[in-house]
């Protein structure tokens, strides 16, 4: 696959509908998966595999936005798992056509500090 855009809404489409064979077809064998905000790493394909089956819950993802070069993807999602439901963000690092690296990033809204400057809130 040369285009990595198609990659990334790929790589989302075939997690959400749990399609494991063709979703791990896209990941380098020693893919590393990272998750900054719990200081989460898993290492080889078969260990990201599992983690993803293994996730608790009824979990579902949407991709909004995504954006490419040759070398990486960024695709921002809607998640939803339940009741609760947000937005994040997924980093791809490609070689040679394979994810060889995926971070993600689960941010939470929280209630910003009073600002000297008014902002509109949504």
């Amino acid at each position: 696959m040369t285009d990595n855009a198609t990659l990334g809404r790929t790589y989302l489409q075939l997690l959400e509908g749990r399609d494991w064979d063709a979703w791990t077809a896209l990941l380098d064998e020693d893919v590393v998966y990272d998750m900054p905000q719990t200081r989460e790493l898993i290492t080889g394909r078969e260990r990201f595999l599992e983690f993803n089956q293994t996730y608790p819950g009824e979990w579902h993802l949407t991709a909004k936005t995504v954006i490419a070069d040759e070398e990486r993807v960024v695709v921002w999602f809607d998640w939803s798992m339940g009741e609760e439901s947000g937005e994040s963000q997924t980093f791809l690092e490609v070689s040679d056509g394979r994810i060889t690296r995926v971070t993600d990033f689960w941010p939470e809204a929280y209630e910003p500090p009073e600002r000297a400057v008014p902002v509109e809130r949504y």
